[in-house]
């Protein structure tokens, strides 16, 4: 069994200090949640750009600037930034921080309902225009997956050569209007996957731990962090990213398995 790769979703587009106080902002809030989670046992950040005041932007100015500081602090861990953004974003706006060339980013591979009236729209052009500049430039993309229909959308595109190993999945359950995640769900996904595949799997809300003790005893990867829940149990708010990365690691004591440093998980995902 692979060593266990820890992702850690620091900030998100929508969950604000309000939530959570921790929820980092500015440069050099993120500089902090960032380093935290990586020495609590990430091996890999998931990014979303946000402004000193919350505000979401997929600016790509803004990114540079947030991940060169990152990387002066932790030059070894892997910035994984986000082509999601925020619901209501262009294509061209979502896709302008892969300019950067960045290491790794997500493909999200469907549209979903978000709540009331909003949508996260992904079409299947949206989808080959991300894979294609992704593919241009080299960058290794992990993609999203709400639901069954998803993957199977994967499934063409990799027909088609549009998509282009190593798959690498990350099952996003429990959000509003998209799978739930259960145990029936988690093993519906990881079975439907194309073969070779790694996956990781980011619970939403209360599923964040139920979900990450079922893939690390299956083999898979996980993805916790104040993006997805802001408590570390009911009631309780977790005070830092670091705080919810180090539970995962707890769990994965129970199963015997190691985690990955940032060079393993590279190895383990085909990047290097």
């Amino acid at each position: 069994m692979d060593k266990l790769i820890i992702t850690c979703a620091i900030s998100g587009a929508e969950v604000m200090k309000e939530h959570n106080p921790a929820v980092p902002y500015s440069v050099e809030e993120m500089v902090e949640q960032a380093r935290g989670a990586y020495e609590a046992g990430a091996s890999i950040i998931h990014l979303h750009a946000r402004y000193d005041d919350g505000r979401p932007t997929q600016d790509k100015d803004r990114y540079d600037e947030i991940i060169q500081a990152i990387k002066k602090a932790c030059p070894d861990l892997i910035i994984q930034v986000s082509t999601g953004g925020a619901v209501g974003m262009s294509r061209q706006e979502r896709s302008s921080v892969l300019d950067l060339k960045p290491e790794m980013a997500t493909l999200d591979c469907g549209t979903l309902n978000f709540g009331g009236d909003d949508i996260f729209v992904n079409t299947e052009n949206d989808i080959i225009y991300f894979a294609n500049k992704m593919n241009e430039y080299h960058v290794m993309y992990e993609m999203e997956c709400f639901e069954k229909g998803h993957i199977d959308m994967t499934k063409r595109l990799i027909k088609k050569d549009i998509i282009k190993a190593h798959y690498h999945y990350s099952f996003v359950l429990g959000v509003n209007g998209g799978m739930t995640g259960e145990e029936r769900d988690f093993h519906f996904l990881r079975e439907s996957l194309p073969e070779g595949a790694t996956y990781s799997v980011a619970g939403i809300g209360r599923y964040e731990f139920p979900l990450a003790d079922l893939s690390v005893k299956y083999g898979g990867h996980v993805r916790v962090g104040l993006e997805d829940n802001i408590y570390l149990e009911k009631g309780v708010l977790a005070k830092s990213n670091a705080d919810l990365v180090r539970k995962v690691v707890e769990i994965a004591k129970k199963y015997n398995r190691e985690i990955a440093s940032p060079s393993e998980a590279r190895q383990i995902l085909g990047m290097e």
